[in-house]
């Protein structure tokens, strides 16, 4: 934790004189509070500090959520199609974000991006059980033996076994909820089933959700906000 002055000021945007004149116009705010002191103490990592609503960029590590368009591919680099990198504002690109896991070109949804490799680690893992839930429409019939099915661990056609998990009906399609990032699984579990996915989005991660993000939208996480992907486990629908 450092002073509010020296970390606005070790920023470039205002001098610490500056920064007690701002504060004494209300012109900053620490995580949508408004400053009452320059000598308050904040997170450099993690506050969100702003002045005259501009952020201000103080950050090493930043976690973040993206709502991914379809037709992006989930990599820091391609030779032939554009990435979610893309997608990331001008001003947060140099601090090296990447996805954690992916989302294949055509699904939608919550992509977690970060420059933390143990909290990426953490958050792929299986065995921390970090539950992904997914909409989708499909053809084919859901019938309670496929509900059985996913609740006891399908086998792939390619004799991958995967972890429980859970799929209930939902408006014009389903809810899947997985603890592992197998290649495609959503896609390749339906199909073991004789369900094709016409439509795939990721709605949740750990407890967190796209929140009103709209498609194509990046936004940083508060400390809170990051508590909510490793929260205990709870009924998903």
């Amino acid at each position: 934790m450092e002073r509010l002055d020296k970390v606005i000021s070790g920023s470039g945007r205002l001098s610490r004189k500056e920064c007690r004149s701002y504060v004494k116009q209300k012109r900053i705010t620490v995580d949508g509070e408004i400053a009452t002191s320059v000598d308050m103490k904040v997170d450099k990592d993690r506050s969100e500090i702003k002045i005259d609503g501009d952020l201000v960029l103080t950050r090493r590590r930043m976690v973040a959520i993206l709502n991914k368009p379809s037709g992006y591919v989930t990599s820091t680099e391609d030779p032939r199609d554009k990435t979610v990198m893309a997608l990331i504002p001008e001003e947060y690109r140099y601090l090296e974000l990447f996805p954690v896991g992916r989302l294949d070109k055509e699904t939608e949804g919550l992509l977690v991006m970060t420059n933390d490799g143990e909290l990426a680690h953490r958050l792929i893992a299986p065995k921390n059980g970090v539950r992904k839930v997914y909409f989708a429409r499909f053809e084919g019939n859901l019938v309670p033996e496929d509900v059985d099915a996913f609740r006891e661990g399908l086998t792939l056609k390619d004799g991958q076994v995967c972890l429980p998990a859970e799929i209930c009906s939902y408006n014009d399609g389903c809810l899947i909820l997985i603890r592992e990032g197998k290649y495609h699984q959503v896609r390749r579990m339906m199909a073991s089933r004789g369900m094709k996915v016409t439509y795939l989005e990721r709605v949740m991660e750990g407890d967190l959700s796209l929140a009103n993000l709209e498609r194509g939208g990046f936004r940083v996480l508060t400390a809170e906000e990051e508590k909510l992907l490793f929260s205990e486990e709870k009924p998903y629908v």
